[in-house]
Parts: structure tokens; C-alpha cells; sequence
């Protein structure tokens, strides 16, 4: 039998393009015959959140809200509550649904393959607490306590401060990594300004963590800074600074 080219079918990718879709189609419509692939995050946010209000229908709202937030994920997973509640349309069980969908994405990002996750440089940190400390409007830091085969066995808190810094104890990083007997420590913590360079501060924090380590005969492995506004991160030990 000769096939026709117009019988042979297409892959399921080329079936169907966003702009062939009818635009009369409601977001669920859309998942329905397309699959939430498709969706725009609009969209996505306009499935999860179902009603609007009379005269403010949730594809708009959803449109405003994201527009508000520069249509990026990012910026919106810092709003706090008290400001989401201003945004027209949404009351508390909405805004309590999108903390819901935000802490679900803060979760995948940060659950591992497996129970202790193996640090092997300076990217290894920036996956596992980018998810943690990016979002926040305020400084914490964070310390990974790893064994002798740079496998996490616990995150600590080791501090958690206003915009501008934090409060800073090495004698309590010690104590936790003493307990778990530990061979190596990384240092993390975020700058909400999404300014990546190092302060005289986060300098004078490396260096008596790297002083305290090396009286306790364990090493510091590094001392990342993350933040939301930037994919990237500054590490001590790639700028040869440790």
C-alpha cells in the first residue's frame, strides 16, 4: 500500500501549535485536548485558582496578577501575604491556593535523588539551596555539615537577619558539625538586593569560619551567596578566595 504523505501521522509535538488553538478554549479546554504543557502560566494559575469575581473573570485575574509581577515566578514568590491580598480578585483562600503551589515548587526543588546528597563543587551547593534561600526578603544563613565523602548529613540555620545582615555565631556552626561528627562545612547565604558581590561582612564571616574549621580539624569547602534576581552565585573557593 503507497502512504500518502498527508496520511502519515505527525509527531505528537507537531500536531498542533499554540497559535492553532482555538482562543475561545478556557485554560481547562486547553489541558484537556493539549495537555497543561501548553498552558501559559496565566493559564496554569487561572486551572489552579477556578472562579473569579463578577466583572473580573480568572483568566484576567490571573493575567494582572502575573503582569504585577513582571510575569516572572520569581518575583511573585516573594510577595507576602499582606500584599497578595491587595491585588484585586484575590481573597485568602486564593492566596493561601498560590502559597500552596509555591511551597510545592520550593519542595521539588530542593527534594533529592537520594538521602544524603554529595557536594563534588560549588554547583552541587547553589542546586540544593538556591530553592531555600533565593526567594526570601531577608539574609539567613546556612551551613552543610558533610562527612568524609562530602555527603550532606544535615543543613543548619545558622542565622536568620534583616535585608541588610545577619547574626552570626561560628561557635554554634561548630557545635552542629561536632555532634555529627563531621569532616567539611559550605557556608550559603542569600543578598535580597540580588547583588551577588561579597560584603566586608560576608569576607569576615569566611574567614573566621574558615579559622574555626581548621582549629577543629575540618575544612571549609566553600561559602556560596545566592539570590532570586540573579542564576548565577559567588563562590569563595572559585574565586580562589579560600
Amino acid at each position: 500500500m503507497v502512504v500518502k504523505e498527508e496520511d502519515t501521522p505527525r509527531p505528537a509535538s507537531m500536531a498542533m501549535r499554540v497559535k492553532d488553538m482555538d482562543a475561545a478554549d478556557t485554560p481547562r479546554e486547553k489541558a484537556e485536548k493539549y495537555g497543561c504543557g501548553v498552558l501559559s502560566v496565566p493559564d496554569l494559575w487561572a486551572l489552579i485558582l477556578r472562579t473569579g469575581t463578577v466583572g473580573n473573570p480568572i483568566t484576567t485575574l490571573c493575567r494582572d496578577l502575573m503582569r504585577a509581577n513582571d510575569g516572572r515566578l520569581t518575583t511573585l514568590e516573594r510577595r507576602t501575604r499582606k500584599e497578595l491580598l491587595q491585588v484585586k480578585g484575590l481573597g485568602k483562600l486564593k492566596v493561601i491556593q498560590i502559597e500552596a503551589v509555591l511551597e510545592l515548587i520550593r519542595r521539588y526543588n530542593t527534594e533529592e535523588t537520594r538521602d544524603n546528597p554529595v557536594v563534588k563543587g560549588s554547583e552541587a551547593i547553589f542546586r540544593i539551596m538556591r530553592p531555600r534561600l533565593g526567594h526570601l526578603d531577608h539574609e539567613e544563613v546556612w551551613a552543610l555539615i558533610m562527612n568524609q565523602r562530602n555527603e550532606v548529613l544535615k543543613l543548619y540555620q545558622a542565622s536568620k537577619g534583616g535585608i541588610a545582615s545577619s547574626i552570626f555565631d561560628v561557635k554554634l556552626i561548630v557545635k552542629e558539625a561536632l555532634l555529627e561528627n563531621a569532616a567539611s562545612i559550605a557556608l550559603c547565604h542569600n543578598h535580597p538586593s540580588g547583588n551577588l558581590r561579597p560584603s566586608p561582612q560576608d569576607d569576615d564571616i569566611t574567614r573566621r569560619c574558615k579559622e574555626a574549621c581548621r582549629l577543629m580539624d575540618m575544612r571549609l569547602v566553600d561559602h556560596l551567596i545566592v539570590s532570586a534576581d540573579n542564576t548565577g552565585y559567588y563562590s569563595y573557593f572559585d574565586e580562589g578566595r579560600l
